[in-house]
């Protein structure tokens, strides 16, 4: 395993209890520093692979290798030092009384100094914009502010890779881009962020990489921009691309050389086109 790979499966395949196959044989590696996002219809099995990156699901079959750690051989417990993993559904994780015990719990399960734990969980409080809710208990939030808070609750572990379930769910579009963004800033100071969404806007505009589950395999690996320009193997995956880039393809036709994916990029490229054309006359 490579110095820079941090996450390695290997003929990786779950069966649960039910009899369903969640995981069928999958291979992927992911590096230090990556900005993936993890996409799939409900049931493709996005979920269930980034459960085994944290060690809560162990494979049936074939191994996955996290941070050099084999996820069968490991407790969770371990695997949170250098994974941190926000579920979907934050009522899952919140377990203290006040939002900054909350915060506190993880460091201080690893053995983090208090001092370090009082500083590090006040930067996050910050960072948020959650001091105001420091002394509340975390079920008095709204769902929104609870996903922000088990977000946090992660981030003072400080771990070096973090896998986020959903986590634009119940958040307005500016909440939606404020954690982005700050999921952004993580991947630029050394953090390797894997994401699972149904939200192809926030994939386009943010991952580097698209890994897309059909069936419980891995359907498609490829940087964003050849994955959400795919529009054939998207449909097969049962996704759709971003409005704009459907919009901005359709004009090829009139000398749009590349399909734009975002709404800012799209601006680029008619200013582009418009002044080729001014050239032109």
């Amino acid at each position: 395993m490579s110095s820079d790979v941090v996450v390695e499966a290997k003929n990786l395949s779950h069966v649960y209890s039910n009899g369903i196959v969640a995981l069928n044989n999958i291979n992927i590696t992911i590096r230090r520093g990556e900005f993936v996002a993890l996409i799939g219809h409900n049931g493709s099995g996005k979920t269930t692979l980034a459960k085994h990156i944290n060690g809560l699901l162990k494979p049936t079959s074939g191994q996955i290798i996290v941070h050099r750690m084999d996820t069968r051989e490991v407790s969770v417990a371990d695997l949170a030092k250098k994974v941190g993993y926000v579920f979907q559904n934050p009522d899952h994780q919140l377990c203290m009384k006040t939002v900054w015990e909350e915060l506190a719990f993880g460091p201080r399960n690893l053995g983090t100094p208090e001092d370090e734990v009082k500083q590090v969980v006040d930067e996050i409080l910050r960072l948020f914009g959650l001091e105001r809710y420091r002394d509340v208990h975390p079920f008095l939030l709204s769902r929104a502010d609870r996903l922000r808070v088990a977000l946090c609750s992660v981030l003072t572990m400080r771990p070096e890779t973090l896998v986020v379930d959903e986590p634009t769910t119940g958040q307005d579009m500016r909440q939606s881009y404020e954690v982005m963004e700050i999921l952004k800033k993580l991947n630029k100071e050394g953090r390797t962020v894997v994401f699972i969404t149904h939200n192809m806007r926030l994939v386009a505009e943010y991952a580097e990489r698209c890994i897309i589950m059909k069936d419980g395999k891995v359907f498609m690996d490829k940087p964003t921009r050849e994955a959400l320009t795919d529009f054939e193997k998207l449909r097969q995956a049962q996704l759709k691309p971003p409005q704009v880039t459907i919009l901005s393809a359709r004009l090829a036709n009139i000398g749009f050389h590349e399909p734009a994916l975002s709404v800012n990029e799209f601006v680029e490229n008619v200013k582009a086109f418009l002044n080729n054309k001014y050239k032109s006359l």
